[in-house]
């Protein structure tokens, strides 16, 4: 689900890729926004890229 969160994916495109629904999508990306102490999709992207999870631009 990170990996989808960093290559900028909307949640419709990531619950479509992983056949659940968007509000589970919605569900688990809140649930990392907590465990990686961060607020929104560009904390959560840029924790991800501090431990190398990601690729910078």
């Amino acid at each position: 689900m990170l990996s989808l969160i960093t290559a900028g994916l909307p949640n419709r495109t990531i619950a479509s890729r992983l056949t659940i629904s968007p509000k589970t999508v919605r569900n688990h990306i809140s649930n990392i926004f907590t465990k990686l102490q961060v607020a929104d999709r560009d904390g959560a992207i840029a924790r991800a890229r501090e431990a190398g999870l990601a690729d910078a631009p």
